[in-house]
């Protein structure tokens, strides 16, 4: 019992350290781990950027897009699987290179469980511009992956965020193209990928310049998906016909310095985001703080917890992933300083909020 408890407490301070320094809301404890996917001395990639994280039938899975630097050729897609209360050591499971030898960076990649198999969706091209969308497939949890499928000309994947399964069986994937303006659109699926068919461009990406939608289903049927954008604030738009039309877009009160999103709406039909929030007394383009909100109904948002706050406006916490899995907790990964993948877990039962007023973060 001695030992347990020593055991115990050594995870919890382990755990503790780097999710409660500076959060505002310090009586929060619903962050219940905290941890590195890695270790940066048992990799050989020195950047890493763009995580994604799915359940499996085994546990989870995690992937992002690891090399030199980004748009460095060599830059492949990188994935670790949680087995036995630990990550496995990463192995590239993608990379660019193409059948006349010649090798692109690959880029975003997007993990989604589809009931039968694991598909793995990622991004290949020297730039945002003039790249194209592929994917692979495990039937074994991950462990094992099928060559590389292009998929059709039009079709990106989802381009960051997750897919989503409509109630019709109906595979929405958010995507987004950057080669003329910032543009977002919609694909879907019938079929799990075998099919697809997109909407037409969600704005013409000048008046309001969107990417990397990601999705929030609501109770009354409706969809909403919340956007990175170049207007200095998340951006907003709705659907009522699961997915085939969707409203103007529209500028959230969330400031946001042009940094990619994640939301997911939970079980008990509270939505959850985790951004940058960016702090309007310093530049706004710092993503040196990462923020937890909630929402009833994806317009009012509170927030809930400080994930980091550094100082150092340089510093990087980026790009999140986040997901429910079937126990109730809700898991995040994230880009941490382009070095390494965090991945944080959460009981939502236990998070504590308090308004966003005026785009201020609370107690700021």
């Amino acid at each position: 019992m001695r030992t347990n408890t020593l055991v115990i407490l050594i995870v919890a301070l382990r755990f503790s350290t780097a999710c409660f320094a500076d959060n505002p809301f310090k009586g929060s404890n619903a962050i219940i781990a905290s941890e590195f996917i890695y270790k940066k001395e048992d990799v050989s990639f020195p950047s890493c950027h763009a995580s994604t994280i799915a359940e499996t039938s085994d546990g989870l899975i995690a992937a992002w897009f690891g090399g030199k630097e980004e748009r460095d050729p060599g830059v492949g897609i990188w994935l670790s699987r949680y087995q036995l209360g630990k990550w496995t050591t990463p192995v590239e499971v993608a990379n660019g290179v193409q059948t006349q030898g010649n090798r692109f960076p690959t880029w975003n990649p997007v993990l989604y469980n589809t009931g039968k198999e694991i598909k793995l969706f990622y991004k290949v091209g020297p730039n945002c511009s003039d790249w194209w969308g592929e994917y692979i497939t495990s039937s074994n949890n991950g462990q094992n992956w099928t060559k590389p499928v292009r998929l059709p000309e039009g079709i990106w994947g989802p381009i960051k965020n997750k897919p989503v399964l409509l109630s019709n069986g109906e595979l929405l994937c958010p995507s987004s193209t950057e080669y003329n303006g910032w543009q977002a659109h919609i694909e879907t699926s019938p079929d799990m990928g075998a099919t697809w068919k997109r909407t037409g461009d969600l704005n013409d990406g000048k008046e309001i310049a969107v990417i990397q939608p990601t999705v929030l289903v609501h109770p009354d049927g409706k969809i909403q998906i919340l956007c990175r954008s170049k207007s200095k604030v998340i951006v907003t738009s709705w659907s009522s016909d699961q997915g085939k039309s969707w409203s103007k877009f529209e500028l959230t009160s969330l400031p946001n310095p042009n940094s990619g999103i994640d939301a997911v709406t939970l079980k008990n039909g509270l939505n959850i985001l985790i951004y940058n929030h960016f702090n309007a007394k310093f530049d706004w383009r710092s993503r040196s703080t990462l923020n937890i909100a909630l929402s009833p109904d994806g317009i009012t948002w509170n927030g809930a917890v400080l994930l980091e706050n550094d100082p150092d406006l340089k510093a990087e916490y980026s790009y999140p992933a986040v997901i429910q899995t079937k126990d109730g907790l809700v898991h995040i990964t994230y880009t941490w300083n382009r070095k390494l993948i965090k991945h944080v877990v959460v009981d939502p039962s236990k998070l504590k909020t308090k308004p966003i007023l005026n785009g201020l973060w609370p107690e700021e």
